[in-house]
């Protein structure tokens, strides 16, 4: 029995949800999300409650069971409230900007790095050494902030680079003579 699975998900108020055979549609106020399940469970829509059912006992049925609510919960989420990675630079001289839809980014190579921003994703710059990555997709605010972050990754001995905001960086000491 899948713990996550068993559980159902709640529609919040203003935000309307519709199932046309094993795909999911979800409107709200920041957009609409659509998710397509696999053929191994049910997703069944009462009034403003989703539930989701494997069919079968199957091995990949019970797999897809939780997988499956848990999509349908992002999408509730992502249309309501969005979802949101927030990036530090540390370093001299490391600093970002908005360019029109690219991000500047000064790394401490020769050059500047200029990302650009995928679709469905906003990327604002608070300070010049905060990054805020939002969207609806949960999975693509993420992919996004980590590819930002694969840039300059943080290093043990100084921590200069690119880390998620409160993520802790294990220290080395270094050489000793």
């Amino acid at each position: 029995m899948s713990r996550i699975g068993k559980k159902p998900v709640e529609l919040p108020s203003g935000v309307s949800a519709e199932v046309k055979g094993q795909t999911i549609q979800v409107k709200g106020p920041k957009g609409t999300r659509a998710f397509t399940a696999g053929d191994d469970v049910d997703i069944v829509l009462d009034g403003n409650t989703i539930t989701v059912k494997p069919r079968g006992g199957s091995k990949r049925a019970r797999q897809q069971w939780g997988m499956t609510r848990s999509m349908v919960a992002n999408l509730a989420q992502g249309v309501t409230d969005g979802f949101k990675k927030e990036l530090e630079l540390v370093g001299v001289g490391y600093r970002a900007a908005m360019q029109g839809k690219d991000l500047k980014l000064s790394l401490g190579y020769s050059h500047e790095v200029v990302f650009k921003v995928p679709e469905g994703i906003n990327v604002s710059t608070p300070k010049q050494t905060e990054i805020v990555v939002e969207g609806t997709d949960q999975q693509l605010v993420g992919e996004t902030a980590a590819k930002i972050r694969e840039w300059r990754k943080p290093e043990p001995y100084k921590g200069k680079g690119i880390r998620y905001k409160d993520e802790y960086i294990f220290r080395k000491e270094g050489k000793k003579k």
